[in-house]
């Protein structure tokens, strides 16, 4: 008997196995080729988005008060005592930082006549599900740990926009870097919020004090100007007032 010279046709059952078998290898590669196109484009979005968060960023000069201590300046033990009250996100706080503050701890806090003390008093926020008030009051006592507490607060008034979300977790971090954190403690103390005890602290006093807003000049528990920035002028006449009693 002589062989076939061609193969016997295949089976139907054969034609719909292999076809299975094509198509499950197509879906395997689509997938993976899927997989893979995804991760590219979110690790493209990270890096665009970290380029996003530093650009255009002010930088400001690093401080070296004396007798720095966190979130306060100067001689503990001073007749006077100044205690401000702010919210990152008012525009009138970044205003006294950047114009008046300055010249208060240069000519009252250095040469000894003055205690000064800031309190975050985060409020312009409650309102809202975007928390940049309470983000940026926990970072700023997070840089103090490092006793970097007055460059973080400068730096974060140097580039506020006023615009909601702007001072996300990522952009907070992204400032940090900026003054040389070292990042691992500055991300543990931020992201157990640390010194929540010590806002919630800061709100209550302010509440007792009756704040009107921010920022609230305070001189030995006086109120200055109440629902008004008061001037260098006025604070230096309450502490020489306080002084002279």
């Amino acid at each position: 008997m002589n062989k076939k010279s061609q193969k016997e046709p295949m089976s139907k059952r054969q034609a719909l196995r292999l076809e299975r078998a094509r198509k499950q290898r197509t879906t395997r590669i689509l997938t993976v080729g899927g997989i893979l196109l995804v991760t590219v484009v979110f690790i493209g979005l990270l890096v665009y988005s970290s380029q996003q968060v530093s650009a255009g960023m002010i930088k400001v000069t690093p401080v070296d008060y004396p007798q720095m201590d966190g979130s306060r300046v100067g001689d503990p033990n001073a007749k006077v005592k100044i205690e401000i009250f702010e919210d990152f996100h008012c525009s009138a706080c970044q205003a006294y930082t950047q114009s008046i503050e300055p010249t208060v701890i240069k000519e009252l806090v250095i040469t000894g006549k003055a205690y000064y003390e800031f309190h975050n008093y985060p409020f312009e926020d409650d309102q809202s599900t975007i928390k940049d008030s309470d983000n940026a009051a926990m970072a700023v006592l997070c840089a103090g740990e490092q006793n970097r507490f007055w460059d973080l607060k400068n730096l974060l008034y140097a580039n506020v926009q006023f615009v909601w979300g702007e001072f996300s977790d990522e952009r907070l971090e992204s400032f940090a870097e900026m003054i040389n954190l070292d990042m691992k403690q500055f991300k543990s103390c931020y992201s157990e919020k640390r010194y929540q005890a010590d806002i919630d602290a800061s709100i209550a006093l302010g509440q007792q004090y009756q704040v009107q807003g921010t920022p609230s000049v305070f001189v030995n528990g006086e109120y200055l100007t109440p629902g008004y920035v008061p001037t260098f002028e006025q604070i230096r006449e309450a502490v020489e007032k306080a002084l002279a009693q």
